[in-house]
């Protein structure tokens, strides 16, 4: 007969109130398991803007990847106000509870479309970007650096899986000294040609409800092809799907973080953050529960 298993041997951080669990025996096993079968056998997958950069600083939301990339000057004023009407028009759709999925994800790829739309012949060249991302970096969660850091010492590869602007997502990255060699960046990115904007690189554009859809390159697969532990990481309920279509996974550990202005709204949103992910945390900035679950192992 197998040891009963008790919830008092989860890491002391997740009995906090802010931290919700839907299946308790279910989250254990899958720690234990990663413990058990070590950093050989671990990928970590997460998103970025408001999963790896925090959701707010003293209740003033983060910039996103894309919200980063419109305070450039040299995006017009008339350009950057059809953005907000774009960004007013979807991302209530996108964050809705009443909407079925379909309806999401037309939605959402008519957003992604109207964007490299408005994009094209837009006078900047790459260096840019690196402007703009050191004059608007945002704030990482607390103790992210001492997490990814602790993942490439160990050898743990690390994906960032973002529906945002791909080229600001590594900028930054970079800006706080964590695009190290673990750490592979899957997002939209764009095309520059001869100094100026040709909408994106990508043939398909990645949206919040499509990141499994989209193929890893060989070379990369590579590395994780072997690992079959995955914590992932996100901040809405579809990045909760990110590493359906990896294969040879067993376990998957899904962290969601909520956080809403909205008091009520985000109450609201909790039981569908429940069902999507094993843990939600609800307003914590920090990489600390990731951290003590990894503790020890590396």
């Amino acid at each position: 007969m197998k040891p009963e298993i008790l919830f008092n041997d989860i890491p002391e951080c997740l009995n906090r109130e802010n931290v919700y669990i839907r299946n308790k025996d279910d989250v254990l096993r899958k720690i234990k398991k990663i413990q058990e079968d070590g950093p050989e056998k671990l990928q970590v997958v997460t998103d970025f803007d408001r999963t790896v950069t925090k959701q707010h600083v003293d209740g003033k939301d983060v910039l996103s990847s894309f919200g980063i990339f419109f305070r450039s000057q040299k995006i017009p004023e008339t350009l950057k106000k059809e953005e907000q009407s774009l960004f007013n028009t979807y991302r209530p759709i996108e964050v809705a509870h009443d909407i079925v999925l379909e309806e999401k994800i037309k939605a959402m790829e008519e957003w992604m479309m109207k964007t490299e739309q408005m994009l094209k012949g837009i006078q900047m060249d790459v260096d840019e970007i690196d402007k703009i991302s050191q004059l608007y970096s945002v704030e990482l969660r607390n103790n992210t650096q001492e997490l990814i850091k602790k993942l490439d010492a160990a050898g743990i590869p690390v994906l960032v899986f973002s529906a945002g602007l791909g080229d600001v997502v590594q900028a930054i990255l970079k800006c706080h000294d964590v695009l190290l060699s673990n750490v592979k960046v899957i997002s939209n990115f764009l095309n520059f040609n001869c100094g100026k904007l040709d909408g994106f690189k990508n043939d398909k554009l990645i949206h919040v409800f499509n990141k499994n859809e989209h193929s890893i390159d060989q070379s990369y697969y590579k590395t994780i092809e072997e690992r079959s532990n995955v914590i992932l990481m996100g901040d809405m309920t579809g990045d909760a799907a990110m590493a359906d279509g990896h294969k040879h996974i067993d376990t998957i550990l899904k962290i969601g973080f909520l956080y809403d202005a909205d008091l009520q709204h985000a109450k609201d949103s909790l039981q569908s953050y429940m069902e999507a992910f094993d843990i939600v945390l609800f307003d914590d900035q920090t990489m600390d529960v990731i951290l003590d679950i990894i503790g020890k192992m590396i």
